[in-house]
């Protein structure tokens, strides 16, 4: 049975993370699923629990950025960045130092590392209480929709997993931004929570994320969250929708179109912010509500692509994309 744990039980969360057991944590991004990254078995029961393609990378979490530049070699811009995000939804890839002691699994194999500060008081207290660093995927099964809330976790994975933390909702709701500054370059791996523009206000321009259509092209991918069909609920997805038929399960944003057999709300107001923090919410719901009503996909409606909207459009694409 997994455990559901209230978020003052760091002390049981951090034993069992310390005994090789998977534990799913909140951040202010999604729930990610656990576990030990300097132990070889338990970073490789997270990809047996998800079902995930082991040339995913993972995103190692840790406390503070001098504990996360202990394993990974950062330049000026590492430390300019980290000053001004961490804690917070920003993910860097930067070389392996020799001497890490992360499993090679967690990186797929790579000369690199992503690795972030989660912004979320109860997993830093967690963090610090395992005294090491975390590996910690969105809590689903690979190609699932993402999970928000300790419930969509249990939903995903009980029975596949030792325990949940219990933080409450996610206040975020898209994943981490990736930045990969191995190279000597800036590029944008995947768009999340903090906004591109936001990034080059402190280091200068960033070369934008290759074309979906690209990703599958190579086998290894320096980022998390790159596999061409993602966040993928069960009915099929239409993006764009102009308008709506009652076969179609409509995802709104702002005033929802008339006619949908089933709607689910992201913003009213047509607030980025509100609707990434709504978005795979939104796509649990319809999805099962559309599969009870017996409806044919879920529709759609347009978010502009400014700001949180590049993120919401990037997890609406591969959620739309064949499989």
């Amino acid at each position: 049975m997994t455990e559901r744990l209230p978020p003052e039980a760091i002390d049981r969360a951090a034993a069992l993370l310390r005994a090789g057991e998977l534990v799913a944590f909140p951040t202010e991004t999604v729930y990610g699923l656990g576990a030990d990254a300097w132990n070889g078995r338990a970073v490789a029961a997270v990809f047996e629990a998800k079902g995930r393609p082991h040339f995913n990378p993972l995103i190692c979490h840790f406390p503070d950025a001098a504990a996360a530049f202990t394993e990974v070699i950062p330049d000026d811009r590492a430390h300019a960045l980290a000053e001004a995000f961490w804690p917070g939804p920003l993910t860097l890839v930067l070389p392996r130092r020799p001497a890490c002691r992360i499993d090679l699994l967690a990186g797929a194999g790579l000369d690199t590392l992503a690795v972030r500060v989660p912004a979320h008081p109860v997993t830093l207290s967690l963090l610090r209480a395992v005294a090491r660093p975390v590996v910690g995927p969105s809590a689903n099964r690979s190609g699932q929709v993402s999970p928000t809330t300790a419930d969509h976790v249990l939903h995903g994975l009980s029975g596949r997993i030792a325990a949940v933390l219990d933080g409450g909702p996610c206040t975020v709701g898209v994943e981490s931004t990736v930045l990969d500054l191995a190279a000597g370059g800036a590029a944008l791996l995947r768009p999340g929570g903090v906004p591109a523009e936001d990034i080059e206000a402190v280091i200068g321009p960033v070369a934008r994320p290759i074309p979906l259509s690209a990703v599958q092209a190579s086998r290894s991918l320096r980022s998390p969250g790159m596999m061409l069909s993602h966040y993928a609920p069960s009915l099929p997805v239409r993006l764009g929708a102009e308008a709506v038929s009652a076969d179609e399960a409509l995802l709104a944003f702002g005033p929802p179109l008339p006619g949908a057999g089933a709607v689910f709300q992201m913003s009213e107001t047509r607030d980025a912010r509100e609707a990434a923090a709504q978005l795979f919410a939104g796509l649990r719901r319809l999805d099962a509500e559309g599969q009870r009503l017996g409806l044919a996909r879920i529709a759609v409606m347009p978010v502009p692509t400014d700001g949180l909207g590049a993120a919401i459009n990037d997890r609406l694409e591969r959620a739309a994309a064949p499989r």
